[in-house]
């Protein structure tokens, strides 16, 4: 099939433009003007019913031949399906999708990568960029091919997980806002692929600002200081505006120190006057209801829409034509308001070549109809396997109990809830295919071990299994959707969105079935596949090995077993520090992580670290250097530390830079994280890491200057394996500011 049938199929023909002759109806469809100028010329042919009509989520003008993009799910593979139900079809000029089961309808196929958290637990931006990159070639194909998706993929979530109690846990990279940033930073790049004209797809960046409570949502408000609000809070969301080119992002729902996110002056007066933003800013759906009915902000619609339109945004997931009519009614707003921001939209849909003929589009090309769609690749089914690989945590390890040899092996028991299940949560697409714990260890082993597989302890069938086997993995974890649909969660142990946890402990029947296997038989391995973290005590008292992984990857049953039987090397580190008590966790709404959140602040010891990891082989550090004694203020020095694989097995080490203030005259972290490298060596080889430390990284959020300064004094540097583990460090003297 032609490119251009394929784009009229998919409703992508553009009315008034030869695609054989430079002929333009109007000059917005020329690519050889200006954007600005182009979008000039859009808006001043546009009606007024249009401009409010393009203010929701699909900027489509039919009367003008444009054919813009929606927005899509897609914070760990296009999602077009799954327990959501995401991608109803939106057609040319529906705007409340096809009902029913219309064909169309019908979920599509997805590359399924694990959950956020499980991206960021391989600490390896390179790799998450090509996964992200995956994830853009796939909307860009179904986009184009068949008329459904969108090219705007809300994705990454940036929201920073400062307590693990947030039913949204599994959405967030971690708990550090540098190390947040550098892997959002990774997935924008890779979504968008920027040619230098054009993206593949656009990143819109999830949720703006300080978002991590589900109870009460819709009216809370986070409050801390302008410290926090500059060093933490919107750090990774500025690092993927600035560094990544991100140009859309999701308002959250939210208030900020009583003001909703909808209407936060902030959204301008940061985010565009300070970081040059000029694209898409959405709502959250619902966010303008709420901010009437829940924040009582605005006294009735019409005042909600006119405080949300004059604070920057530009589309509403929400029912907001009303409010928006009100308020020009009113004359709350104006016509050249609705023009002021509808030009971040254009900006966006000029960047995805949407107004230009196809032709000049380099990511317009497509599969041919008979080739194998992107997903079905072996190169695609490889990336994601090796994904999962690296996203496995080994947290512990005693007497090598891992990994198991299945030579020595005569038998081997699979037992728990989530050994036999591959569990997509709500933000999940459909994907090809699933390999679950059960089938990827009964595919390694063949016919040479014997599987004995209990998915409980009902009539003893756990025991049994297990005295049965030379040895026992216990598959446990949670259930992202809790088993349910939207309104339920009745386990406290669980969460979801709209659901916090109320206990961060192991569901008592799970806790229960890892003591009765252990006692059944010693050589016991605990698998938690979880999205958020849990008090394991016990099981890290008695549990000769425990590994962690995310939820969600269509090959989570190989890389585990490639993992136990040790075909793959676990590498992976946590992102978030993991409490031994729910006792130590500040109140769920303290905002001011000052008070013991986050490796940053936190009180007492850890039950594991952030940025903790274990590895079948070792891992020795030594040689120490700093390019220069003295960073000038403005200026950049090299770390460089030699790491060697001392052992007999290859491996990857995380090296982790921190750096400490002890001459600070203000409140700083005890230490904080400001760079890191995944690196793979071979037994018994060395390699000398060199890590960038530029002095802006080192600067603090001035409240009365209102800017970041840097200061003058000495800065420990920190070289290590993670937070709590380091190996390494060395001074450095940060220069007074020259007049």
């Amino acid at each position: 099939m032609r490119l251009s049938a394929l784009l009229l199929l998919a409703g992508l023909s553009f009315p008034g433009l030869s695609l054989a002759q430079n002929h333009y109806q109007y000059p917005f469809q020329n690519p050889n003007l200006p954007a600005e100028q182009r979008i000039n010329n859009l808006l001043s042919l546009m009606t007024l019913q249009e401009k409010i009509d393009a203010l929701g989520t699909d900027p489509d003008v039919p009367r003008l031949g444009v054919h813009g993009s929606g927005q899509i799910e897609g914070l760990h593979g296009v999602a077009l399906g799954g327990p959501g139900g995401w991608g109803r079809v939106f057609p040319p000029g529906v705007r409340h999708g096809i009902p029913g089961v219309h064909p169309l309808n019908k979920p599509l196929e997805t590359t399924q990568f694990p959950q956020e958290v499980g991206l960021g637990e391989t600490w390896d931006p390179a790799l998450l960029e090509q996964a992200a990159t995956e994830e853009g070639i796939e909307a860009r194909y179904i986009f184009q091919s068949s008329g459904r998706g969108g090219l705007v993929i809300r994705a990454p979530n940036l929201n920073l997980e400062r307590d693990p109690r947030w039913g949204r846990s599994e959405e967030s990279m971690g708990e550090d806002p540098y190390f947040t940033g550098t892997m959002g930073v990774a997935f924008v790049k890779g979504l968008q692929e920027n040619d230098g004209r054009y993206w593949r797809t656009s990143s819109l960046l999830k949720h703006f600002v300080a978002y991590s409570n589900e109870t009460d949502r819709s009216g809370s408000s986070s409050n801390f200081d302008a410290r926090l609000l500059h060093e933490y809070y919107t750090v990774a969301f500025r690092m993927a505006i600035e560094q990544g080119g991100a140009n859309a992002y999701m308002t959250s729902y939210n208030a900020v120190n009583g003001i909703p996110m909808t209407a936060n002056p902030m959204l301008k007066d940061l985010t565009m006057k300070k970081w040059g933003f000029n694209g898409i800013i959405c709502t959250d759906a619902g966010a303008l209801t709420f901010m009437v009915t829940d924040h009582k902000y605005s006294a009735n619609g019409d005042e909600a829409a006119a405080a949300a339109i004059h604070a920057g945004i530009n589309q509403f997931l929400d029912k907001y034509q009303p409010g928006v009519e009100g308020a020009l009614q009113k004359k709350l707003i104006t016509e050249a308001d609705l023009d002021e921001n509808l030009r971040g939209v254009y900006r966006v849909m000029i960047r995805l070549g949407l107004l230009d003929p196809p032709s000049l589009v380099p990511f317009t090309s497509i599969n041919d109809k008979d080739g194998p769609a992107p997903w079905e690749s072996n190169a695609t089914k490889q990336l994601a396997l090796h994904v999962t690989e690296e996203s496995i945590v080994l947290l512990k390890n005693a007497n090598h109990a891992l990994p198991l040899d299945m030579y020595k092996l005569h038998s081997i028991a699979v037992i728990g809830p989530r050994a036999d299940e591959v569990d997509l949560d709500w933000y999940s697409g459909t994907p090809p295919f699933v390999i679950t714990p059960l089938q990827g260890i009964k595919s390694y082993v063949g016919s040479s071990v014997k599987v004995n597989y209990a998915a409980d302890n009902t009539n003893g069938a756990a025991v049994q299994a297990a005295k049965s086997s030379d040895a026992a993995i216990v598959f446990v974890g949670n259930q992202p959707t809790c088993g349910m649909g939207w309104g339920h969660c009745p386990d406290p142990t669980e969460g979801k969105e709209a659901f916090d946890r109320k206990s961060i402990s192991m569901n008592p029947d799970q806790e229960k079935l890892i003591e009765d296997v252990y006692a059944a038989n010693p050589r016991t391995i605990v698998v938690l596949v979880s999205s958020f973290p849990y008090t394991i005590n016990w099981a890290q008292e008695h549990i000769p090995a425990i590994l962690h992984m995310a939820h969600n990857s269509e090959e989570e049953g190989p890389a585990i077993a490639n993992a136990l039987f040790g075909k793959y090397n676990p590498g992976g580190r946590l992102v978030v520090t993991w409490p031994k008590s729910i006792d130590q966790l500040p109140p769920l709404m303290d905002y001011n992580i000052r008070d013991g959140r986050t490796y940053m602040y936190f009180k007492g010891e850890p039950l594991y670290p952030f940025g903790y990891g274990l590895s079948y082989t070792k891992f020795g550090y030594s040689h120490l250097d700093i390019s220069s004694p003295t960073i000038k203020n403005n200026g950049q020095v090299t770390v460089s530390v030699d790491v060697k694989n001392e052992g007999a097995r290859a491996g990857d080490e995380v090296i982790q830079m921190y750096v400490s203030y002890p001459d600070s005259k203000v409140s700083r972290p005890r230490e904080q994280l400001r760079g890191f490298a995944r690196v793979h060596l071979d037994p018994g080889a060395s390699q000398t890491i060199r890590l960038p430390l530029a002095a802006k990284d080192l600067a603090y959020w001035d409240e009365a200057a209102g800017h970041f300064i840097v200061e003058p004094g000495t800065v420990k540097v920190l070289i290590g394996s993670s937070s709590a583990d380091i190996r390494l460090q060395k001074s450095l003297a940060v220069a007074q500011a020259q007049p």
